[in-house]
């Protein structure tokens, strides 16, 4: 973004789930527009080095991001809580090992993120920025994935939550909630729900995870991107508290 640069160093910037998929792509976009961007992934070695490994199931995974960030660039401007997984199950065979660790890195990493990062972000000079990518499932739901749902649906409430909170110290949130996008985790689901549909690959991208949308198509991960990085700008600071579908028409039924 074109102010980035006049910034002292530019902005400290967390990204979690930054191995692959939306949070890489996030990560390139933000260095290419002169933000410092910690990246955060349980698995670094996916994104080739530059990250920080961390457990962001655990409460000492998360304060390690932010204490991280705040020893390499003395501030934390903005938070983008990205990582996840999905489990696809019926819930009468859900597996509640999977509930706890879906629960954990959804909507109490955010959580946990938000609060320890909260001083930082108050201190921003620009004011500080919470981000979730939440997925069009914290506005709507799907049949076997009753986990990731709840956890979305919650998520979008903590980011309402830190608006009202954060009004007055300047800190301010939104929600990114987009369709399928193209990543290792929607490629993975093709095959999950493929199971539990009890359906081809094919059928299952046709037939269930494009059914709902008016456009046809999956997101790609630097679309997301470059809603994160416009939601950065000044342009995107009106922008709290709130929802922001990109699901391809797919709640507008």
């Amino acid at each position: 973004m074109t102010d980035a640069q006049g910034r002292a160093g530019g902005r400290g910037v967390i990204v979690t789930g930054a191995g692959s998929g939306i949070g890489l792509a996030v990560t390139e976009r933000l260095r290419r527009d002169g933000d410092r961007v910690l990246a955060v992934d349980l698995h670094p070695e996916a994104a080739g080095g530059d990250v920080l490994a961390a457990d962001l199931t655990t409460r000492e995974g998360n304060r390690a991001a932010v204490d991280t960030a705040l020893e390499e660039f003395g501030r934390v401007d903005a938070i983008i809580a990205n990582a996840g997984f999905q489990h696809v199950a019926p819930i009468r065979d859900f597996d509640p090992d999977a509930w706890d660790s879906l629960l954990a890195l959804l909507l109490t990493s955010p959580f946990l993120l938000a609060k320890y990062g909260w001083d930082a972000l108050a201190a921003a000079p620009d004011g500080g920025r919470f981000i979730a990518v939440a997925s069009a499932h914290a506005l709507t739901a799907s049949p076997f994935k009753s986990a990731y749902v709840s956890a979305k649906h919650g998520v979008l409430g903590l980011v309402r939550t830190i608006a009202l909170e954060g009004a007055e110290s300047g800190v301010t949130s939104a929600a990114l909630c987009p369709a399928y996008v193209r990543t290792p985790l929607v490629e993975k689901q093709i095959s999950d729900q493929a199971r539990a549909h009890r359906m081809s690959e094919d059928e299952v991208v046709a037939r269930v995870m494009l059914e709902r949308q008016a456009v046809k198509r999956l997101i790609e991960p630097d679309e997301v991107a470059d809603a994160v990085a416009f939601l950065l700008t000044p342009a995107g600071r009106a922008f709290t508290g709130a929802a922001l579908p990109m699901d391809q028409g797919w709640t507008a039924r």
